[in-house]
Protein backbone atom coordinates (compact mmCIF):
# COMPACT_ATOMS: atom_id res chain seq x y z
CA UNK A 1 0.00 0.00 0.00
CA UNK A 2 1.47 3.16 -1.03
CA UNK A 3 1.99 6.38 1.64
CA UNK A 4 -0.47 8.35 0.71
CA UNK A 5 -2.99 5.42 0.88
CA UNK A 6 -2.03 4.29 4.20
CA UNK A 7 -1.91 7.58 5.60
CA UNK A 8 -5.63 8.26 3.93
CA UNK A 9 -6.92 4.74 5.72
CA UNK A 10 -5.43 5.92 9.21
CA UNK A 11 -7.59 8.90 9.25
CA UNK A 12 -10.71 7.38 7.95
CA UNK A 13 -10.10 4.35 11.05
CA UNK A 14 -9.58 7.28 13.32
CA UNK A 15 -12.51 9.22 11.69
CA UNK A 16 -14.97 5.93 12.23
CA UNK A 17 -13.74 4.99 15.96
CA UNK A 18 -14.46 8.43 16.49
CA UNK A 19 -17.87 7.87 15.26
CA UNK A 20 -18.39 4.82 16.95
CA UNK A 21 -17.50 6.61 20.41
CA UNK A 22 -20.41 9.20 19.45
CA UNK A 23 -22.87 6.62 18.42
CA UNK A 24 -21.97 4.63 21.48
CA UNK A 25 -22.53 7.24 24.02
CA UNK A 26 -25.46 9.16 21.96
CA UNK A 27 -27.18 6.48 20.12
CA UNK A 28 -26.82 8.59 16.37
CA UNK A 29 -24.94 10.73 14.39
CA UNK A 30 -22.12 7.74 13.23
CA UNK A 31 -23.77 8.86 9.33
CA UNK A 32 -23.31 12.39 9.65
CA UNK A 33 -19.62 11.64 11.16
CA UNK A 34 -18.80 9.54 8.54
CA UNK A 35 -19.61 11.27 5.19
CA UNK A 36 -18.57 14.49 6.61
CA UNK A 37 -15.33 13.39 7.58
CA UNK A 38 -14.67 10.68 5.03
CA UNK A 39 -15.70 12.70 2.46
CA UNK A 40 -13.10 15.67 2.88
CA UNK A 41 -10.76 13.14 2.54
CA UNK A 42 -11.39 10.99 -0.42
CA UNK A 43 -14.03 11.19 -3.48
CA UNK A 44 -17.80 11.58 -2.12
CA UNK A 45 -19.02 8.55 -3.56
CA UNK A 46 -16.28 6.76 -2.54
CA UNK A 47 -16.87 7.69 1.34
CA UNK A 48 -20.70 6.99 0.50
CA UNK A 49 -19.97 3.03 -0.16
CA UNK A 50 -16.69 2.99 2.98
CA UNK A 51 -19.49 4.36 5.69
CA UNK A 52 -22.09 1.43 4.72
CA UNK A 53 -20.54 -1.78 6.44
CA UNK A 54 -19.62 -0.16 9.64
CA UNK A 55 -23.23 1.83 9.80
CA UNK A 56 -24.89 -1.31 9.20
CA UNK A 57 -23.13 -3.58 11.82
CA UNK A 58 -23.61 -0.81 14.81
CA UNK A 59 -26.97 -0.39 14.16
CA UNK A 60 -27.11 -4.59 14.18
CA UNK A 61 -25.62 -4.37 17.83
CA UNK A 62 -27.93 -1.22 18.90
CA UNK A 63 -31.00 -2.21 17.30
CA UNK A 64 -30.39 -5.80 19.11
CA UNK A 65 -28.87 -4.85 22.48
CA UNK A 66 -32.26 -5.21 24.35
CA UNK A 67 -32.88 -8.67 22.75
CA UNK A 68 -34.23 -9.70 19.23
CA UNK A 69 -38.22 -9.62 20.48
CA UNK A 70 -37.82 -5.81 21.73
CA UNK A 71 -36.44 -5.29 18.42
CA UNK A 72 -39.46 -7.18 16.56
CA UNK A 73 -42.11 -5.00 18.02
CA UNK A 74 -40.24 -1.81 16.75
CA UNK A 75 -40.35 -3.09 13.15
CA UNK A 76 -44.08 -3.92 13.90
CA UNK A 77 -45.00 -0.28 15.36
CA UNK A 78 -43.26 1.84 13.25
CA UNK A 79 -43.51 0.10 10.00
CA UNK A 80 -44.88 2.64 7.64
CA UNK A 81 -42.00 4.78 8.16
CA UNK A 82 -39.75 1.35 7.70
CA UNK A 83 -41.17 0.45 4.45
CA UNK A 84 -41.22 3.86 2.84
CA UNK A 85 -37.96 4.50 3.92
CA UNK A 86 -36.23 1.07 2.07
CA UNK A 87 -38.43 2.48 -0.92
CA UNK A 88 -36.84 5.67 -1.37
CA UNK A 89 -33.46 4.66 -0.28
CA UNK A 90 -33.81 2.30 -3.34
CA UNK A 91 -34.69 4.76 -5.64
CA UNK A 92 -32.85 7.72 -4.59
CA UNK A 93 -29.33 5.95 -4.72
CA UNK A 94 -29.68 5.36 -8.50
CA UNK A 95 -29.31 9.02 -9.07
CA UNK A 96 -25.86 9.17 -6.86
CA UNK A 97 -23.74 8.01 -9.86
CA UNK A 98 -25.94 11.08 -12.08
CA UNK A 99 -25.17 13.57 -9.70
CA UNK A 100 -22.29 16.42 -10.07
CA UNK A 101 -19.63 15.78 -7.21
CA UNK A 102 -19.66 19.72 -6.40
CA UNK A 103 -23.72 19.53 -6.08
CA UNK A 104 -23.30 15.81 -4.05
CA UNK A 105 -21.22 17.64 -1.58
CA UNK A 106 -23.54 20.21 -1.38
CA UNK A 107 -26.53 18.06 -0.76
CA UNK A 108 -24.13 16.37 2.33
CA UNK A 109 -23.15 19.53 3.68
CA UNK A 110 -26.35 21.65 3.65
CA UNK A 111 -28.66 19.18 5.60
CA UNK A 112 -25.43 18.29 8.33
CA UNK A 113 -24.67 22.02 8.85
CA UNK A 114 -28.34 22.64 9.68
CA UNK A 115 -29.26 19.99 11.79
CA UNK A 116 -25.98 20.75 13.76
CA UNK A 117 -26.82 24.34 13.85
CA UNK A 118 -30.32 24.13 14.96
CA UNK A 119 -29.72 21.66 17.98
CA UNK A 120 -26.86 23.81 18.88
CA UNK A 121 -29.67 27.13 19.06
CA UNK A 122 -31.68 24.65 21.00
CA UNK A 123 -34.29 24.23 18.04
CA UNK A 124 -35.69 20.40 17.67
CA UNK A 125 -37.23 19.27 14.41
CA UNK A 126 -40.84 17.92 15.01
CA UNK A 127 -43.36 16.59 12.60
CA UNK A 128 -46.82 16.97 13.90
CA UNK A 129 -47.64 13.62 15.07
CA UNK A 130 -51.58 14.16 15.33
CA UNK A 131 -51.83 11.86 12.46
CA UNK A 132 -49.32 9.03 13.25
CA UNK A 133 -49.36 6.97 9.97
CA UNK A 134 -48.38 10.44 7.84
CA UNK A 135 -46.08 11.62 9.73
CA UNK A 136 -44.12 8.24 9.55
CA UNK A 137 -44.81 8.32 5.78
CA UNK A 138 -43.17 11.69 5.65
CA UNK A 139 -40.27 10.85 7.95
CA UNK A 140 -39.83 7.76 5.60
CA UNK A 141 -39.87 9.94 2.53
CA UNK A 142 -37.11 12.57 4.02
CA UNK A 143 -34.87 9.62 5.71
CA UNK A 144 -35.05 7.66 2.02
CA UNK A 145 -34.06 11.33 -0.02
CA UNK A 146 -31.34 12.10 2.11
CA UNK A 147 -30.45 8.30 3.19
CA UNK A 148 -29.80 7.10 -0.70
CA UNK A 149 -27.82 10.13 -1.24
CA UNK A 150 -26.23 10.07 2.24
CA UNK A 151 -26.72 7.16 4.39
CA UNK A 152 -28.01 10.05 6.11
CA UNK A 153 -31.20 9.60 7.62
CA UNK A 154 -31.15 10.35 11.51
CA UNK A 155 -32.55 14.19 11.77
CA UNK A 156 -36.03 13.18 10.26
CA UNK A 157 -36.47 9.63 12.19
CA UNK A 158 -35.14 11.78 15.48
CA UNK A 159 -37.64 14.77 15.33
CA UNK A 160 -40.56 11.54 14.92
CA UNK A 161 -39.56 9.99 17.76
CA UNK A 162 -39.06 13.29 19.97
CA UNK A 163 -42.87 13.74 18.44
CA UNK A 164 -43.88 11.16 19.59
CA UNK A 165 -42.50 11.40 23.05
CA UNK A 166 -40.89 8.01 22.83
CA UNK A 167 -39.18 6.88 25.76
CA UNK A 168 -35.15 7.04 25.70
CA UNK A 169 -34.81 3.31 25.41
CA UNK A 170 -37.46 2.77 22.83
CA UNK A 171 -35.87 5.84 20.81
CA UNK A 172 -32.43 4.08 20.97
CA UNK A 173 -33.84 0.63 19.80
CA UNK A 174 -36.18 2.20 17.01
CA UNK A 175 -33.43 4.07 15.72
CA UNK A 176 -31.24 1.17 15.70
CA UNK A 177 -33.55 -0.99 13.95
CA UNK A 178 -34.54 2.19 11.51
CA UNK A 179 -31.10 2.52 10.40
CA UNK A 180 -30.34 -1.38 10.31
CA UNK A 181 -32.80 -1.70 7.67
CA UNK A 182 -31.89 1.32 5.87
CA UNK A 183 -28.28 0.31 5.65
CA UNK A 184 -29.58 -3.21 4.06
CA UNK A 185 -31.44 -1.10 1.85
CA UNK A 186 -28.46 1.34 0.92
CA UNK A 187 -26.37 -1.81 0.08
CA UNK A 188 -28.72 -3.14 -2.20
CA UNK A 189 -29.92 0.04 -3.61
CA UNK A 190 -25.84 0.76 -4.59
CA UNK A 191 -24.99 -2.71 -5.73
CA UNK A 192 -27.24 -1.57 -8.79
CA UNK A 193 -26.54 2.03 -9.34
CA UNK A 194 -22.71 1.19 -9.91
CA UNK A 195 -21.54 2.80 -7.18
CA UNK A 196 -20.42 -0.12 -4.83
CA UNK A 197 -16.69 -1.18 -6.40
CA UNK A 198 -14.78 -3.94 -4.76
CA UNK A 199 -12.28 -2.00 -3.70
CA UNK A 200 -14.57 0.82 -1.96
CA UNK A 201 -16.41 -2.19 -0.92
CA UNK A 202 -12.82 -3.36 0.71
CA UNK A 203 -12.62 -0.15 2.44
CA UNK A 204 -15.81 -0.25 4.41
CA UNK A 205 -14.72 -3.60 5.46
CA UNK A 206 -11.47 -2.39 7.14
CA UNK A 207 -13.64 0.20 8.74
CA UNK A 208 -16.08 -2.58 10.70
CA UNK A 209 -13.44 -2.95 13.58
CA UNK A 210 -12.44 0.63 14.87
CA UNK A 211 -16.39 0.91 14.35
CA UNK A 212 -16.88 -1.31 16.42
CA UNK A 213 -14.65 -0.70 18.96
CA UNK A 214 -15.69 2.62 19.08
CA UNK A 215 -18.90 1.64 19.63
CA UNK A 216 -18.19 -0.36 22.83
CA UNK A 217 -16.20 2.69 24.19
CA UNK A 218 -19.08 4.73 23.77
CA UNK A 219 -21.09 2.28 25.48
CA UNK A 220 -18.75 1.90 28.47
CA UNK A 221 -18.33 6.27 28.83
CA UNK A 222 -22.10 6.56 28.65
CA UNK A 223 -22.68 6.90 32.07
CA UNK A 224 -19.81 8.46 32.74
CA UNK A 225 -19.76 11.81 31.08
CA UNK A 226 -21.74 14.97 30.66
CA UNK A 227 -24.13 13.81 27.96
CA UNK A 228 -25.33 16.95 27.11
CA UNK A 229 -21.53 18.54 27.01
CA UNK A 230 -20.49 15.25 24.83
CA UNK A 231 -23.31 16.26 22.51
CA UNK A 232 -22.32 19.49 21.93
CA UNK A 233 -19.11 19.12 21.18
CA UNK A 234 -20.14 16.22 19.08
CA UNK A 235 -22.78 19.20 16.83
CA UNK A 236 -19.83 21.60 16.46
CA UNK A 237 -17.83 18.65 15.22
CA UNK A 238 -20.61 18.13 12.63
CA UNK A 239 -21.33 21.84 11.78
CA UNK A 240 -17.27 22.33 11.13
CA UNK A 241 -17.30 19.37 9.06
CA UNK A 242 -20.63 20.01 7.09
CA UNK A 243 -19.10 23.75 6.50
CA UNK A 244 -15.96 21.68 4.86
CA UNK A 245 -18.33 20.11 2.51
CA UNK A 246 -19.77 22.96 1.38
CA UNK A 247 -16.26 24.78 1.33
CA UNK A 248 -15.62 21.87 -1.10
CA UNK A 249 -18.27 22.24 -3.01
CA UNK A 250 -18.00 25.75 -3.84
CA UNK A 251 -14.46 25.38 -5.13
Amino acid sequence: MAAPEFTILLLAAGITLFAGVVKGAVGFAMPMILISGLASIMPAQEALVALILPTLLTNVVQALRQGARAACVSVRDYWRMIATLVVFVLLTAQAVPMIPQALLLGALGLPIVAFALSQLLGHQFRFHAARRGLAEVLTGMVGGIYGGLSGVWGPPTIALLVSLRAEKRESVRVQGVVYTIGSVALLVGHASSGVITSGRLSLSGLLVAPALAGLWLGFAIQDRLDAQRFRRWTLVVLAITGLNLIRRALT
